[in-house]
């Protein structure tokens, strides 16, 4: 059976233009058509880089169908890492904001970014505090018909880096209400077998970043790096709530230097795997 067959699609995350910071002038406009032009079918898109279309879902619904494209995700982090206790109450607010505007977008998601530990106290009391605020934002989006998930990261001081992280912060989560977002490059960086920790969480597992990585942990274009894409695809395909969406995420050199081009790069090395 072919990917295309199972209905596997490819989406953009657009992090890639992101991490440029001050030095990306661009808005979402620019973003939409650099991932039609580099043939995507989907985008996940960050509130950092909605732009103009924060207060304007019509408008960006508009937006995608003029150049073809689905809304996969919308991405939300917090500067409280959501690991503080007294932040909830803002922190779901501003989740209930993102349940209406993903809302007008049958079959988006919305993808909680990695928790960061950016407050006083011991780590270990981080994970209770995470997870209470991804359960609560989980109702919010059951109450809208708008499915909810986490995206675990392994940059510098995530609460969710290695195995046991993840072991953790999964008992603690509704899987109900909450899924999972794997990205395999934030896994490979953190944990022994990337297999067994897909395997194991499969049916939390909604859609999943494409990343990889070299030995030594750094960034490596699709294909370039240590991730056996084949058995990562196939693995999710038989998770019982997978969404078909494999989102590619690219946060290398190359990209840092030409995201368009990265990022079409990387579709060309997904059609080689069928999708």
């Amino acid at each position: 059976m072919t990917c295309a067959s199972m209905g596997i699609k490819a989406g953009c995350q657009t992090y890639t233009w992101e991490m440029l910071g001050k030095s990306w002038t661009g808005g979402p406009d620019d973003l939409l058509t650099a991932i039609a032009d580099g043939g995507y079918a989907g985008i996940e898109i960050t509130d950092t880089m909605i732009g103009i279309y924060a207060d304007r879902p019509a408008d960006f619904a508009a937006a995608l169908e003029d150049k073809g494209l689905t809304l996969v995700a919308f991405d939300m982090a917090s500067k409280s890492g959501f690991t503080v206790a007294q932040e909830i109450p803002n922190d779901l607010d501003t989740a209930r904001r993102w349940v209406d505007f993903v809302a007008m977008f049958p079959g988006a998601l919305i993808s909680l970014g990695s928790a960061t530990v950016t407050s006083d106290g011991p780590r270990a009391d981080k994970f209770g505090i995470a997870a209470e605020f991804y359960n609560k934002a989980g109702e919010l989006g059951k109450a809208a018909g708008v499915e909810i998930a986490v995206h675990p990261s392994s940059h510098h001081n995530t609460l969710l880096f290695d195995r046991a992280d993840y072991d953790r912060i999964f008992s603690l989560i509704d899987k109900d209400l909450v899924g999972w977002v794997p990205d395999t490059g934030h896994i490979l960086r953190g944990h022994a077998d990337i297999r067994d920790t897909l395997r194991t969480y499969l049916d939390r597992i909604r859609y999943i970043h494409l990343k990889d990585v070299d030995a030594a942990g750094q960034w490596a274009m699709l294909g370039e790096g240590i991730c056996d894409l084949q058995a990562v695809i196939d693995i999710c395909a038989t998770a019982p709530r997978f969404k078909g969406w494999l989102v590619l995420e690219e946060e290398s050199d190359t990209a840092a230097a030409d995201p368009a081009y990265a990022v079409k790069t990387n579709r060309e090395t997904m059609r080689r795997h069928g999708v």
